[in-house]
């Protein structure tokens, strides 16, 4: 049989959303949301470093706590006023790469690495060279 390989590059950015989808499923999220915080926390952290996003600088404003709590009731983090849903993890992430890549080698390997307590920094990086085209 021959070896699955990704209809795309694997980025960073599909280690980190695929890692925090793990986390949000062990603090207790569905699936569903789970795929959605994953996906708005990676578009977030990358708005962030690409300078298209301030990061909070830790001074709360009026009636911002409110807000808070307002948007942990919400099923879904919105980003530009688009919610972050699974389906858009499925568009943005599983079928760029393909599904059957995604089903058989990518969530798998990142699952492996996450039950073995890896951090994200420890794996982002290796696990994507595994899945580089061989020139």
């Amino acid at each position: 049989m021959a070896e699955l390989k990704p209809n795309a590059p694997i980025r960073r950015f599909d280690v980190f959303a695929e890692y925090n989808r793990l986390e949000a499923v062990k603090k207790g999220e569905s699936a569903a949301q789970a795929k959605g915080y994953g996906l708005w926390l990676a578009k977030v952290v990358a708005a962030q470093k690409f300078g298209r996003l301030k990061k909070p600088t830790g001074e709360k404003k009026e009636g911002e706590e409110k807000e808070k709590k307002k948007e942990r009731k919400k099923k879904w983090h919105d980003l530009s006023g688009i919610p972050q849903t699974d389906k858009l993890f499925d568009k943005e992430i599983v079928n760029r790469m393909g599904k059957a890549f995604y089903a058989k080698v990518f969530s798998p390997a990142i699952q492996e690495a996450f039950d073995e307590g890896k951090e994200y920094r420890e794996i982002r990086d290796a696990l994507r060279r595994e899945w580089k085209p061989k020139k």
